[in-house]
């Protein structure tokens, strides 16, 4: 965020002395940037985009700087991309087409500019349901969710090519967490970091998929009605509890285990605090593995 870059950068580096094992750059303000700035103040940890939309640049200049980072990094950069969400795509003011359509394009043309900057790092797609997932089993290197249901995980990982499941190929997921005591107030942060997601038509089709058909067609019916202050009140216990990790140190650890024992690889949590805010949520993060 504005005023607070250098300090995000030097967090970055005690993250990696504390023995974490990945970095993951959100999609909001600019990723490569900061993951350009990792290559530089960290040593060996993984890091990458998670995600960066594929309709903010050329595929030439992507090459250009996924090359760059991936070279000045010693090959430690992951390149996670993804279609982003109509809803932002339109306040840019960005053309887009077909999600699937365009992100096969968009790797063709990002390869075939790839010789001219160096060697590129792993591909990362950012995926939902089916047939994204199956996409980045045949294009990627991995696969990336935000906000994927645990309980569907087993179903997703079998559009994956049986071989994909073993080995390098990176399985992830970015889960909102709140770790503290007072888990009605941890549940309360993780419906308010949701709220916008379970506007989005994608997300909803996601979790219909899922099983949580009842909560998101209430939901799609509070939204028609343009009644946004019952949208958390909608979204069920059951269903927070499968796409979030809330509640004490113990009870996140627990869910971490369990998120990886579903196949996720690569579990990322996504802090937030019900006393403060990123800074804060981040050292309440530490004291999980302390």
């Amino acid at each position: 965020m504005p005023g607070r870059r250098r300090a995000t950068i030097e967090l970055a580096a005690e993250i990696e002395r504390r023995g974490f094992t990945g970095l993951y750059c959100p999609s909001f303000g600019d990723g490569l940037a900061l993951c350009g700035a990792l290559a530089h103040v960290t040593r060996e940890i993984p890091f990458g985009t998670g995600i960066a939309n594929i309709y903010t640049r050329h595929p030439a200049d992507f090459a250009q700087t996924a090359a760059f980072i991936h070279e000045t990094s010693g090959g430690r950069f992951r390149f996670g991309v993804g279609v982003s969400h109509a809803v932002t795509n339109t306040r840019l003011g960005l053309k887009i087409g077909k999600p699937l359509a365009d992100m096969r394009r968009f790797v063709t043309d990002l390869r075939a500019a790839a010789g001219r900057f160096g060697d590129q790092p792993p591909l990362i797609l950012a995926a939902l349901r089916r047939k994204m997932v199956e996409l980045a089993g045949e294009l990627a290197q991995g696969v990336m969710w935000a906000n994927a249901a645990r309980s569907h995980m087993s179903a997703s990982l079998r559009a994956l090519p049986a071989e994909k499941l073993g080995g390098d190929f990176f399985i992830g997921n970015m889960i909102p967490t709140c770790v503290a005591d007072d888990r009605a107030a941890a549940a309360a942060v993780m419906r308010k970091v949701l709220l916008g997601y379970v506007q989005l038509p994608n997300y909803r089709h996601y979790w219909i998929e899922a099983g949580y058909e009842d909560e998101m067609q209430a939901i799609e019916q509070a939204i028609e009605r343009r009644e946004i202050e019952r949208l958390p009140a909608l979204m069920s216990d059951r269903w927070l509890a499968d796409v979030t990790l809330f509640g004490t140190a113990s009870e996140v650890r627990a869910g971490v285990e369990a998120w990886t024992a579903a196949g996720v690889k690569t579990v990322i949590v996504v802090p937030s605090s019900t006393r403060g805010g990123q800074m804060q949520a981040l050292q309440e993060t530490f004291a999980v593995w302390d």
